[in-house]
């Protein structure tokens, strides 16, 4: 293994000697083992090595980025001249800014070192339990990897962190046959750090299986009604990615066409709902340590019992906006239970669909979205009446919030969120006209 702490040491020395009055740099090695299955069959496995130096330079307060994939001095001695042209070349902007000094630490996190006899039997024992469980599943793909991290970030301010970390990841592209019916391709993945229990029990992988088979046999929906949604963890991290991005991100925030840009300690949602960035949550596997910007990581609450308390944030936009940046820069979203069981919620329901996939385009400012519900199947009268298919929802992300009807009991962890299913009342739902 390189002595990646020199290389550090090194690109500070240069950028310092070229100028620097400020500057960030991460110098990173991989180790990738990853095992492919295409068309039901194991193709390949094999060991990919990779290495990155990025670096981030500020000069008159211009701000310069660089990247290399070698470590030789020609090429460290390179990237720094390329990031101190990039900063001269730049536009001076007082907020460009990196993190005071930090506390140094060293983080360990994971499974660092992979056992590569277990993982290999779990991802056949993966292979084996998908044809007898679901012998209509043709797996298109599947692709299970350890990967394992070793990183130093340091900046002209004193901060080093260094970071040992490794993991388990599988992620399966997959559809359902059935003599000449098949369904749409879905997704489905997990992260872990352990290898303790079969593939198929962690996630939502069994569930996605069983709910894509569910699919060979569809009717279209008729007709158009105003309704209840009842999100599975997967969609509502899909809805949760589009509400932060349309109202609580960077860009919004920045253009000031954020409609919560007034509404920072006010009621954005029920009263109910907590959304928290938990990456040091125990559930969450190898969680983001520190910022982009050179903090450290800490867990925090986007909303709090409804209430609005943070934007998502990196520390530029917070020096534009005049907000706080964000505690952390990760999306490991959790939202912990409720206390209604996931039964209980499809029996208080007259008429509603329950959505395994979304596929819509970006929404509107204001949060109006429209698409199609994958996956997802019709609700009358508290009980699932099956797949359905040519389905339309409508409605405003904002609104969404505030017309919660139900928190599950129940929750799905992947490795990467906590999340539960989630009822939200008053959406248009339209199938066949």
């Amino acid at each position: 293994m390189t002595d990646i702490k020199r290389i550090a040491e090194k690109t500070k020395q240069l950028l310092t000697d070229a100028g620097a009055q400020k500057a960030q740099y991460t110098v990173t090695e991989k180790e990738k083992h990853e095992f492919n299955v295409d068309g039901g069959e194991f193709s390949l496995f094999r060991t990919l090595f990779d290495r990155s130096l990025s670096l981030t330079a500020y000069k008159d307060q211009k701000k310069g980025s660089a990247f290399t994939n070698q470590f030789d001095d020609a090429a460290i001695e390179g990237a720094v001249a390329d990031c101190i042209k990039s900063a001269e070349s730049g536009v001076a902007d007082e907020a460009f800014d990196i993190a005071p000094g930090q506390e140094n630490r060293v983080f360990r996190d994971g499974a660092y070192e992979p056992d590569i006899d277990l993982f290999f039997e779990r991802a056949r024992e993966l292979m084996d339990d998908i044809r007898k469980k679901h012998p209509k599943i043709l797996m298109e793909q599947m692709i299970v990897t350890h990967d394992k991290i070793h990183s130093i970030y340091q900046n002209t301010n004193g901060t080093e962190f260094e970071v040992y970390e490794g993991a388990y990841s599988v992620s399966l592209m997959y559809s359902a046959h059935e003599g000449e019916t098949t369904t749409s391709f879905f997704g489905s993945g997990v992260y872990t750090d352990s290898l303790d229990r079969p593939f198929i029990e962690l996630g939502s992988l069994e569930k996605d299986l069983s709910d894509t088979e569910a699919q060979l046999s569809t009717v279209p929906m008729e007709g158009k009604f105003e309704g209840v949604i009842v999100l599975t963890p997967g969609s509502l991290g899909e809805f949760l990615g589009s509400i932060i991005s349309n109202f609580a991100s960077d860009n919004v925030i920045l253009e000031k066409t954020s409609i919560w840009l007034e509404k920072l300690d006010r009621q954005v949602a029920d009263e109910r709902l907590t959304i928290s960035m938990c990456p040091g949550d125990s559930r969450i596997v190898c969680g983001q340590r520190y910022t982009q910007d050179g903090f450290l990581a800490e867990d925090y609450d986007l909303i709090k019992n409804g209430v609005l308390k943070s934007f998502l944030l990196s520390l530029y936009v917070a020096n534009k906006s005049g907000f706080a940046p964000a505690r952390n820069t990760s999306f490991s979203v959790i939202i912990e239970n409720g206390d209604t069981s996931y039964e209980d919620m499809i029996r208080q329901i007259k008429k509603g669909l329950i959505i395994g996939r979304f596929s819509g385009g970006q929404p509107g400012i204001n949060g109006e979205f429209s698409g199609v519900a994958k996956n997802s199947f019709l609700v009358e009268d508290g009980q699932i009446r099956g797949a359905v298919s040519e389905t339309m929802i409508n409605g405003n992300l904002a609104d969404l919030l505030n017309n919660l009807v139900a928190i599950s009991k129940e929750t799905m962890a992947n490795g990467n969120t906590v999340l539960p299913y989630m009822a939200f009342d008053k959406v248009v739902i339209s199938g066949k006209q």
